[in-house]
């Protein structure tokens, strides 16, 4: 299709941004009311727009949490082989940009400025979410730009996730966990079985953690699909040695034997991301059977460099991100159950005087399972996250006392984390963190 600007509409870049935001549904900002169970309408975009998912090579992943750790650690091995490399993800923390990305560089306004305007009319006769014109858009931009390799990460799911009309050379989901219970089911396997629906007829999936809970759903869905299976926690043995958050240092044993490192810097932190690293060095492995695109490179070398560089390489954020010192002051966006509960193992282990935890969470937040997992020690500061899905402070913190959490609520996020740093020491340890929107509007 042959886009031409229609010359009654056009915007700037904050306009644009206001008529994706404001006109249409968005999951981030309002619910399960923007969730849209079928791929109709993104299969006929992307078919209006010639079908630019099949031009680019790609690989996918869903999993309940780490994809977006996993999809960086992948984007930065890539680009350090000198791939040009498309790198999709969501939700954003600051620019709606941050979601699609090549090398490491936001998509430019005037790209997302010209295709809004190119397909108001296409919009306005398919009536897409939000996330399917994202989606759209940033199909459209890793074909324009032809990259090398497209990582894609899913938006919710996986069955049913906008991002599932692609075929790439490999699957990848990282673990389940339980999330968003009322649209992917209410047990561990529905919810597995969701993330299932990116497997692909003899297409290899690599699959983070082998959870007795939810193995047999990839191994049937695999053996249905005939597509090889992997468990990368089956092959791949990460060893935390050394975390100074700024690098942390791990020591990597592979059963094939393929990658063997007695010590790897890496510029992400968290004992979690040992899962992730493992995933992604599975991912790498097959990659190469399955594809040219590290033909006459040093992996291994790329490997170094990459994790080494994520950050610089990749613009990766929130997620064990260090904000200040004396006292330190971290954030991570995890919000779930499986993600929650390894960032507050990861707490325990840092050396503080007193623990003061900036929270914030979403409405439709069931957090009977959250709750009880927090330390009783620490002193709260309850926020309402800046978003029309943001949980009341007072609520929270009415919820938060009845599992002994105490603490004060505020209006802001920005005020929250104020007081805590009018009230913690310099030996102290302030964390802000629950929701990807509470993140948001510190880092």
């Amino acid at each position: 299709m042959q886009l031409k600007i229609a010359p009654f509409f056009y915007m700037n870049y904050k306009e644009t941004i206001q008529y994706l935001f404001h006109q249409l549904p968005m999951f981030q900002r309002v619910g399960a009311v923007a969730f849209k169970k079928d791929l109709g309408n993104i299969k006929l975009l992307c078919e209006r727009l010639s079908n630019p998912q099949n031009s680019f090579k790609s690989i996918h992943i869903a999993g309940t949490n780490g994809k977006g750790s996993t999809g960086h650690l992948l984007s930065s091995v890539c680009q350090a082989a000198g791939l040009k490399t498309g790198l999709y993800t969501s939700p954003h923390y600051k620019d709606f940009r941050e979601r699609i990305k090549i090398n490491g560089q936001l998509i430019p306004k005037k790209t997302v400025v010209k295709f809004v305007a190119n397909c108001k009319t296409l919009f306005e006769e398919i009536q897409p979410s939000f996330f399917e014109i994202t989606v759209a858009l940033a199909f459209h931009h890793f074909s324009k730009e032809r990259v090398d390799i497209a990582i894609i990460e899913t938006g919710l799911g996986g069955r049913l996730d906008s991002t599932n009309i692609i075929t790439p050379l490999l699957s990848v989901i990282t673990n389940i966990s339980f999330d968003h219970q009322n649209m992917l089911g209410d047990t561990l396997p529905k919810i597995a079985s969701e993330k299932a629906g990116i497997i692909k007829p003899n297409t290899p999936v690599i699959i983070g953690e082998r959870q007795k809970a939810v193995e047999q759903v990839f191994l049937e869905k695999a053996k249905e699909q005939q597509a090889d299976i992997y468990f990368a926690s089956d092959y791949i043995d990460v060893i935390e040695l050394e975390n100074n958050l700024t690098h942390t240092k791990y020591q990597i044993t592979d059963q094939n034997d393929v990658f063997n490192i007695d010590e790897i810097s890496v510029n992400i932190h968290g004992a979690y991301q040992t899962k992730n690293i493992a995933t992604t060095l599975e991912a790498i492995k097959q990659l190469q059977k399955v594809s040219d695109l590290f033909d006459n490179k040093d992996v291994l070398e790329c490997i170094k460099t990459g994790f080494h560089s994520i950050k610089t390489l990749t613009n990766y954020m929130g997620r064990w991100q260090l904000l200040g010192k004396q006292p330190t002051i971290l954030c991570d966006s995890a919000h779930n159950e499986g993600g929650l509960k390894l960032v507050l193992k990861e707490i325990e282990k840092l050396d503080y005087q007193k623990l003061h935890f900036v929270y914030g969470t979403v409405s439709d937040k069931d957090l009977s399972a959250v709750l009880p997992m927090f330390p009783t020690t620490a002193t709260y500061y309850f926020a309402k996250a800046d978003i029309p899905r943001g949980m009341n402070a007072k609520t929270l913190k009415a919820q938060s006392e009845s599992f002994g959490l105490n603490g004060r609520s505020y209006v802001s996020v920005k005020n929250a984390l104020a007081a805590a740093k009018r009230n913690a020491d310099k030996n102290d340890l302030i964390f802000i963190g629950g929701s990807i929107f509470v993140v948001a509007e510190v880092i």
